[in-house]
């Protein structure tokens, strides 16, 4: 039945009279995820947050997203400092792909006994000092080591056994980095290569220029690079040209990136290995997303959710 005019003025104020709660049941607060990464100078990292954004976007209803990047792959006291804020910030999960591997095991402490749920991607905190600290974090990401020997073995083909090789390492308080490094020797030891130098570039394209340079200095047979990341190829491949060597030093990296795929196609870069950097951060939101629902997500017994790897070529 309609009321009458009058009849309804007086229902409405008389609604608009009652708590809230009373009229319509309030929906509840979608939770804050915080994605914490490291160089956004980086392309990697760009096309995570990216990644991470659009998958946000896909699934407004579900969370709300706030992302945050370093200047560079080595700042890890600001890294520390955003980590703070997210905590004052009361975020209710924070995705973390850490600078450096025992440095922001402190921070995380603080976050884990503020009650924020944390999920570790990219870069694996150090399970000791996590353990040291009395907290278990579950690290979302691929195994380093293993993509690394894929890259190394399919250089190991197109060399000579006895050939010397260098390696540039990532910053060298990572744990991906020093995995990485692991990957490359296991194919080069396993061939029979000979690795004469290993050197941080600090996963950066200037420090893996200036690396590979004083590598290809110091060691004039020098027969292959191989890079940590992909920035840190990009910077050898420019170090080989300035030397007059191109073509003569074969290169390999890791995160295939945008900017590495010119390099695959005309055989600057022999090869490297995809980790899906645009599902990255997206493996650690669903990993934290199913965690604050309290249920448990799927690992291994150390924590681990393992997350895919391949080996990408020439095309």
């Amino acid at each position: 039945m309609k009321l009458p005019v009058p009849g309804r003025l007086f229902a409405f104020a008389f609604l608009a009279s009652l708590p809230f709660s009373s009229v319509h049941a309030e929906a509840p607060a979608k939770p804050k995820v915080a994605l914490v990464m490291k160089s956004l100078a980086n392309e990697f990292f760009l096309t995570m947050e990216d990644g991470a954004k659009a998958y946000q976007k896909d699934h407004a209803e579900q969370f709300d997203l706030v992302s945050n990047g370093i200047k560079d792959e080595s700042d890890t006291a600001n890294q520390i400092r955003i980590v703070e804020q997210m905590i004052v910030s009361k975020v209710d999960a924070l995705v973390l792909a850490p600078a450096d591997s025992k440095a922001l095991v402190p921070v995380v402490k603080k976050a884990v006994d503020a009650g924020i749920t944390v999920i570790n991607i990219d870069n694996r905190l150090d399970p000791d000092v996590l353990k040291s600290k009395g907290i278990a974090v579950p690290f979302v990401g691929p195994d380093n080591r293993k993509g690394a020997r894929l890259v190394g073995d399919y250089l190991a083909k197109q060399l000579q056994g006895g050939d010397q090789v260098g390696i540039i390492e990532g910053v060298s308080t990572t744990t991906n980095a020093q995995q990485r490094t692991a990957g490359f020797k296991d194919a080069m030891e396993a061939a029979g290569m000979k690795v004469v130098s290993v050197q941080s570039g600090n996963w950066e394209i200037d420090k893996g220029n200036a690396v590979a340079s004083a590598m290809l200095n110091e060691y004039p047979e020098l027969k292959a690079l191989l890079a940590g990341n992909d920035s840190m190829a990009l910077g050898a491949v420019s170090a080989i040209r300035a030397a007059g060597k191109a073509g003569k030093v074969k290169v390999v990296g890791y995160d295939n990136i945008k900017a590495i795929k010119p390099m695959l196609k005309d055989g600057r870069v022999l090869a490297t290995a995809d980790q899906f950097a645009a599902k990255q951060a997206v493996f650690g939101i669903e990993a934290a997303l199913t965690s604050l629902k309290g249920e448990k997500a799927e690992g291994d017994a150390s924590g681990v959710i393992e997350t895919p790897v391949e080996l990408v070529t020439q095309p």
